[in-house]
């Protein structure tokens, strides 16, 4: 087995070079598409999703997440119990940056109603999204080392929306998972009514 240097900050073992993955690198885990569904989860060990120790980083992203009824926000929730339950402690902020189509009304504000202080419920993470064909949210949500058991789980959140008044909204969330146990699933849905379509796909960092 060689060990190769990897610049010049340490060594790791390989039998062959095209094992190394470069650090920093993102590796696509799973990508799951929406279709009149009410949750759409990540668990780790089930049908291919990795959420462990393998990466300090997951990063989920968001693409054309289209509700099924008008003005209806993007949450989630975490477990630590495999998806058993999803209802871990959080501690959150939430503020829009907003700016309609007519160029009449802009928005830059904290949303009080969309941060949790301890609380376990779904999380928000964008606007009130449009049912009309075109509209839909995209972004993304960085999850920081989820296997944890000695740290609370950090996260940080950008979507960006076409609301149901014809506004481009971008919401941006951030916080902490308050638990010192290990996350091992994560889990979307609309605050009510089904996601309609869209792609959300899971990626881990080195």
């Amino acid at each position: 087995m060689a060990l190769v240097k990897l610049n010049n900050r340490g060594v790791r073992s390989a039998t062959a070079f095209g094992s190394i993955s470069a650090l920093g690198e993102m590796r696509f885990i799973k990508k799951q598409t929406a279709s009149s569904s009410a949750t759409v989860s990540f668990v780790d060990g089930t049908s291919d999703v990795v959420l462990d120790n393998t990466y300090k980083e997951y990063l989920f992203t968001f693409k054309d997440i289209h509700p099924g009824t008008d003005n209806k926000v993007l949450q989630f929730q975490c477990s630590i119990d495999g998806g058993s339950n999803y209802n871990t402690a959080m501690t959150t902020t939430f503020f829009i940056a907003g700016h309609n189509e007519g160029d009449s009304a802009t928005d830059l504000s904290y949303k009080t109603g969309g941060d949790q202080a301890q609380g376990t419920s779904f999380q928000r993470i964008s606007a009130s999204i449009g049912a009309d064909n075109d509209q839909s949210v995209s972004g993304y949500l960085h999850l920081f080392n989820p296997a944890s058991t000695t740290f609370v789980k950090h996260f940080i959140v950008t979507t960006q929306g076409a609301t149901a008044s014809d506004e481009s909204e971008n919401s941006y969330c951030a916080g902490y998972v308050n638990t010192t146990s290990a996350v091992d699933a994560v889990q979307f849905s609309m605050a009510s009514g089904n996601i309609d379509a869209g792609d959300i796909c899971l990626y881990g960092i080195n």
